[in-house]
């Protein structure tokens, strides 16, 4: 009987965060992320033995869990929590109140009240060190050194550890002792990571595929000039090619996998789905069987777009005898998972997405055929956005999987046995983000480390084969190849160029630099001064310009005049993205202002699609105003080229001494497009509350 074959893959990764010279782990991510998602993402499956699935795991992370599990990592993050809050230096302090907030506030940092009562505390003051006294006595100190690690555990240990559930529930004036706990089990915690999925391999629930070791772009390591092919003109850097550096990250990536996991994975997601012809021969001749990569890449290889009927399938890539089986990524359904369902209620979440499926697959099934829906994304990032890190969505989603009769969740390899494939005699050279390779090359940014990469790899060649080099001993020349292997990875340059943004991203430019200059400092030569000065240029955040004059707009939906809406507030939203790459926001800016009873709002969109639901919610109020249908009273509402809307003053704040606090939400049908803003609320300064109205 035909039947919905759904292809979860769940990657994990993190840079690698570690100084090779000086043994430093500069940023905590991969600690973190193992104490909140590496262990339970597998360790739910026990739950729901008739699901199956993939993760791919990248070597380099892997080699740091296990440094962590060791006892053998040490970074400073980790180092300050674990001092005794009395011993704290004022530089101790600092960086505890700068970094130690680094959580989801509503989901992380508000579910523990002593947490959320330190976040406020420090809000208040501006996050200013010396207007934060309050926050800087020992035992404030140490419930934030204990609770800003707790934050981050696993539902598994929240829920069925004693000694957790004790920490938890003490919920503030930790002890010393108390502090010492938290470490120790992270350290545990690190511990059960490699076990868990050794135990779900070997029952066969899971398939462990991987990446190439430290995670680089394979087709602009083979030839950076590729990315031409997928966006003409783009200014590109002085050419890299090393296709052995990318069949050396390919081989030492399999090596690794079996060594630690008794068995060689035959599946590949290349980093960031990024595949050309040479990286795919590359990869089929280290041994590798599948891979996978986004249907945007799978449109671009057919000349049209790839529909569920393309999409939902198998395929083989075939050239000059190497052959490489190949699933293409659903993009919308995974991205739902990834950016939209976080936003919505678990059983919500989960009939959408099956129904979807369901919806999709239809025509399959009516033909008597047994689709494949690959559904591919980071198996980490998003849940810090999910409510209980997404463990109740994940729940519902397996058991209706598990209690229905038309769909299992197999791994990749199983889909392969079970769909026969269409042939692929050669793929466009892109990856998940629109088919190109844009996020890493191109940009100013982005070009001038790959010039200081290509530099580093010249001098490399250069020493090893010199008399000079001759003399250079066999660890310090590999020391020197595997600082370049790291520079390769994709992370730097994830964060270099105008696309993302992250408070760590002067650390991640410092980190690549760093690199780099360790090769220099391994071959025995002086690094360039140009490493010494940073690549990253400061980036605008959201740009939120208050009024400077009463306004009174016509509501008609139409930019009328230019002056009707002069002297207003403008709210733009920040573009770039975080550590998670999805849709941009179809809000440009939001202009407001008010006269003496009435608040004004416009947004302008970059599509204005009929149905498209605002949803407004002040302090006192709130509502939905939907594209094409009238509003509900008081409110006026018109939409032609522009959205314009009037609201009476007394109806969004609680007496005249307040501001109106506005948080709104964009909605095509059921599903959350954006949330303005994404944390907190806009507070709109209103005319009566401004000199310029006296």
């Amino acid at each position: 009987m035909a039947k919905i074959h759904i292809c979860f893959v769940w990657h994990m990764h993190q840079p690698f965060y570690k100084d090779l010279i000086s043994g430093e782990y500069h940023l905590p991510w991969t600690r973190m992320h193992a104490l909140k998602d590496y262990y339970g993402m597998v360790k739910i499956l026990e739950e729901f033995p008739n699901v199956h699935q993939t993760f791919n795991l990248v070597p380099s992370m892997m080699v740091q869990i296990q440094e962590y599990a060791d006892g053998a990592a040490a970074d400073p993050f980790l180092r300050v929590a674990l001092k005794p809050a009395e011993d704290l230096t004022e530089d101790d302090k600092r960086f505890l109140l700068r970094y130690f907030f680094q959580a989801h506030p509503a989901r992380m940092i508000r579910r523990y009240p002593r947490y959320g009562e330190l976040f406020d505390s420090w809000q208040g003051s501006g996050q200013d060190f010396n207007r934060a006294r309050q926050l800087l006595h020992p035992q404030a100190m140490r419930d934030l050194q204990v609770l800003s690690q707790l934050a981050w555990f696993d539902e598994e240990f929240l829920h069925n550890d004693p000694e957790v559930i004790r920490l938890v529930r003490k919920g503030s004036d930790y002890s010393h002792d108390d502090q010492a706990l938290m470490g120790r089990k992270q350290r545990e915690i690190c511990g059960k990571v490699f076990p868990v999925y050794r135990e779900f391999a070997q029952r066969g629930q899971i398939e462990i595929s991987t990446t190439p070791f430290y995670h680089p772009i394979l087709p602009l390591l083979c030839d950076s000039q590729i990315a031409a092919v997928a966006h003409p003109g783009v200014p590109l850097p002085t050419p890299f090619r090393y296709p052995e550096d990318a069949r050396h990250q390919l081989r030492t990536a399999r090596e690794y996998m079996t060594r630690e996991f008794g068995v060689a994975p035959v599946g590949l997601w290349p980093s960031e789905g990024s595949v050309s012809d040479q990286a795919l021969a590359l990869a089929a001749e280290e041994g590798f069987q599948w891979a996978a990569t986004d249907n945007g890449v799978l449109s671009r290889t057919l000349g049209r777009t790839a529909g569920t009927d393309e999409t939902c399938r198998t395929y083989n890539w075939s050239q000059e005898g190497r052959n490489m089986r190949m699933i293409f990524r659903d993009h919308y359904l995974s991205d739902l998972v990834g950016f939209v369902y976080s936003r919505m209620g678990a059983t919500e979440a989960a009939s959408h997405f099956l129904e979807r499926i369901r919806e999709n697959c239809a025509p399959f099934l009516h033909r008597g055929e047994s689709p494949m829906v690959p559904v591919i994304l980071d198996g980490e990032n998003a849940w810090e956005h999910f409510d209980q890190s997404g463990r109740p969505f994940l729940r519902e989603l397996y058991r209706r999987i598990s209690e229905s009769s038309d769909m299992a969740a197999v791994t990749v390899s199983e889909a392969h046995q079970a769909i026969p494939p269409r042939t692929l005699t050669r793929i466009f050279p892109g990856s998940w983000i629109n088919s190109n390779f844009d996020i890493w090359i191109g940009a100013q940014e982005d070009n001038r480390a790959w010039e200081m990469l290509l530099e580093a790899r010249q001098t490399y060649d250069q020493v090893v084969n010199s008399a000079e080099g001759k003399k250079l001993s066999e660890e310090k020349r590999k020391l020197a190849f595997e600082e370049l292997l790291i520079a390769e990875g994709s992370d730097w340059c994830w964060w270099y160029g105008p696309e993302h943004f992250s408070d760590n991203a002067p650390e991640f430019d410092r980190l690549f630099r760093s690199h780099l200059a360790n090769v220099y400092h391994a071959l025995g030569k002086a690094p360039p001064d140009e490493l010494s000065r940073p690549i990253l240029v400061t980036l605008s955040a959201a740009d939120h310009t208050p009024p400077s004059s009463i306004l009174s707009p016509r509501i008609d939906g139409n930019n009328s005049s230019y002056f009707e809406w002069m002297g207003a507030g403008c709210y733009k939203p920040d573009r770039r993205q975080s550590a998670m790459h999805g849709a941009e926001s179809p809000l440009v800016q939001l202009l407001y202002g008010s006269d003496r009873d009435h608040l004004y709002l416009r947004l302008d969109l970059t599509e204005l699609e009929p149905g498209l639901r605002i949803h407004l919610t002040f302090d006192t109020y709130e509502c939905d105003l939907t594209l094409g249908q009238p509003a509900p009273a008081p409110i006026l509402f018109a939409c032609q080229k522009i959205v314009e809307i009037r609201i009476p003053l007394a109806l969004v704040r609680r007496s005249p001494a307040d501001l109106p606090r506005l948080q709104f939400s964009l909605w095509r049908g059921a599903l959350p497009l954006d949330a303005i803003p994404s944390e907190g609320s806009l507070e709109l300064l209103t005319a009566d509350h401004h000199e310029w109205a006296v």
